[in-house]
């Protein structure tokens, strides 16, 4: 099949694919917050579960990942379901999540309504960490075969890559931007040396987590793949070093009824932040041409993005050489 293109996925696109599927139309579509890929809302019903309700329809980004890799990322989904991890799973029509439209991949998703997880409220905080526990009890006990790892050649070395082709970096700032970039990529390759890569969310932050009277429950596995444990973790840790801490401590409380902790991977946050930090820049030059990158982030092409980031990075680099966090005793 051919790639489809994302400027051809009109609503009217989208709603054909739907009823195609089978599916009885009952609103028009709420685009939700969504770059990577399209995500709509809509109110339907399906033949076979002949009630009204809210679904979520997903588009994948065509290229980024394949049919196997997309089947492995609900398979995991629905074995975290069996496991009474709280997440939000794609359905299966005829057998099939992933299904296909016009050389693309798109899946349905039940709509599940909540408010934002808030990172500096201990209740929710530790019932967070239990739920991590158990998902990464779920994800340590397969590996994936299709999905990649954490890795500094593909957040670090293939995002200076992209960055070194960028227009947008003013060429004034070439030789200060690139000097403090290679510091801290050489930095926080020395650092990242996980000693266990388990099955893992991979975006576990506040945009991707929500509560409702049940607790919170996990949405949007979309960058899973295999890393260290503390990948799920250092998102949550928020505020001065004391703070961050505590917010730790509340959690690990809860996980380790579940999970074993290596306090060792501790010494893998900032080299974790650090490639977040470039993969984010480099994932912004690569999305470019999509016309919506370029409306929605209008400030990644201004001389003023460019002076922060390297501002960013030498802060970073400050982090990396300090030492890292330490439990209290008793973990």
């Amino acid at each position: 099949m051919s790639a489809f293109c994302f400027a051809d996925l009109t609503p009217d696109a989208v709603l054909d694919a739907l009823e195609h599927i089978g599916f009885v139309i009952h609103s028009g579509l709420t685009p939700l917050n969504s770059y990577e890929n399209r995500v709509y809302q809509f109110i339907g019903e399906l033949p076979e579960q002949p009630e009204i309700q809210r679904w979520v329809v997903k588009f994948y980004r065509p290229q980024r990942w394949s049919h196997a890799q997309l089947q492995e990322e609900h398979d995991f989904t629905y074995e975290l379901l069996a496991a009474d991890v709280p997440v939000v799973a794609p359905i299966k029509l005829a057998g099939q999540s992933v299904l296909p439209y016009t050389g693309g991949y798109f899946a349905l998703f039940p709509s599940r309504g909540g408010r934002t997880l808030e990172t500096d409220n201990e209740e929710q905080l530790a019932q967070l960490g239990r739920f991590l526990g158990r998902l990464h009890q779920v994800g340590q006990s397969k590996v994936f075969q299709q999905r990649p790892s954490f890795s500094t050649d593909s957040h670090l070395l293939q995002s200076r890559q992209v960055l070194q082709q960028c227009p947008h970096i003013p060429a004034h700032m070439h030789n200060a931007f690139f000097t403090v970039l290679d510091q801290v990529i050489t930095e926080a390759t020395a650092l990242y040396q996980p000693r266990q890569l388990i099955r893992v969310h991979g975006d576990c932050h506040a945009g991707n987590l929500f509560i409702d009277q049940q607790g919170p429950f996990f949405v949007d596995l979309d960058d899973c793949r295999m890393g260290p444990a503390i990948q799920d973790l250092w998102m949550m840790l928020s505020g001065e070093r004391a703070d961050q801490l505590l917010y730790l401590d509340i959690m690990l409380e809860e996980y380790q009824q579940y999970c074993d902790f290596n306090p060792a991977e501790l010494k893998l946050i900032e080299p974790l932040r650090a490639m977040r930090i470039i993969h984010y820049m480099a994932w912004l030059a690569r999305r470019w041409d999509d016309p919506a990158f370029a409306m929605n982030f209008p400030w990644f092409a201004t001389d003023k993005y460019w002076e922060q980031q390297a501002l960013v990075l030498k802060e970073q680099l400050f982090q990396l050489r300090q030492p890292p966090l330490s439990l209290q005793a008793g973990f």
